[in-house]
């Protein structure tokens, strides 16, 4: 599943043989079943597949919220699945940014203190202003959540995941509980940073359209990549409708 002219420094993440069995008392639940993924440095990849096909314990093992139970993931030169609590948690906080469906910001800070919360403890970030002028919500610096629509809020929550500068930008269903405008304008939020920062990010998903932002598409079913496709021409996020 190599990229046509990839070199070995191109590859973020290298992930062999990955399966995941979740025990649920007798049942034995495969949530992956020997998987092989490549991701590449800078690259916009949208994993595609319908709900419990596999996606969300895949970003999860790739973010390091999760562990596999065979197989091996390599970020960079680092073998993430050699890695104990500590230092799955030290790779979390240095490399990679999480943007999940709910926006889980607090309820008693604005989005400019929500957005400190992670460059208090990182060790080169943005300034909180910055980051929301990212996601165009400078002028909201000072609106608590509760002042926000859905949207706004979950750009909050993307400025709070990128804030850090992370390597990687890891999202899980960012759209799914936005109304296709609302959703259009967070996705472009994620396009512009993933160009301007050059930040690789992937986007699970399982809404078709867009796969049409991506570089490449991963297909996801029962626990298996079924396809893999490139995109020769990329669609803007405004372009997209659902």
């Amino acid at each position: 599943m190599a990229k046509t002219g990839a070199t070995q420094l191109d590859t973020v993440f290298a992930a062999r043989q990955i399966t995941k069995v979740y025990h649920m008392g007798e049942v034995d639940v495969h949530a992956l079943r020997g998987v092989d993924l490549d991701l590449y440095r800078g690259e916009f990849v949208v994993l595609l597949g319908p709900s419990g096909s596999g996606k969300s314990t895949l970003l999860n093992i790739l973010g390091g919220l999760d562990t596999p139970s065979a197989g091996s993931v390599h970020y960079l030169d680092k073998e993430l699945t050699d890695f104990d609590d500590a230092a799955l948690t030290r790779y979390r906080r240095d490399h990679v940014g999480f943007v999940f469906q709910f926006y889980n910001l607090i309820p008693s800070l604005n989005a400019r203190e929500n957005v400190a919360l992670i460059t208090e403890i990182a060790r080169n970030p943005m300034t909180p202003s910055e980051a929301l002028a990212l996601v165009d919500l400078q002028e909201r610096e000072d609106h608590f959540p509760a002042q926000m629509s859905g949207g706004e809020q979950q750009r909050v929550a993307i400025a709070r995941a990128v804030a850090k500068r992370p390597d990687v930008l890891l999202c899980d269903e960012p759209t799914g509980a936005l109304d296709v405008q609302t959703g259009v304008l967070v996705l472009g939020a994620i396009q512009r940073i993933n160009r301007e920062l050059g930040t690789t990010t992937a986007v699970i998903t399982h809404n078709a359209v867009i796969a049409d932002m991506a570089d490449r598409v991963i297909h996801l079913s029962g626990g298996l990549i079924t396809g893999v496709d490139t995109n020769t021409t990329k669609r803007e996020a405004h372009e997209l409708t659902w």
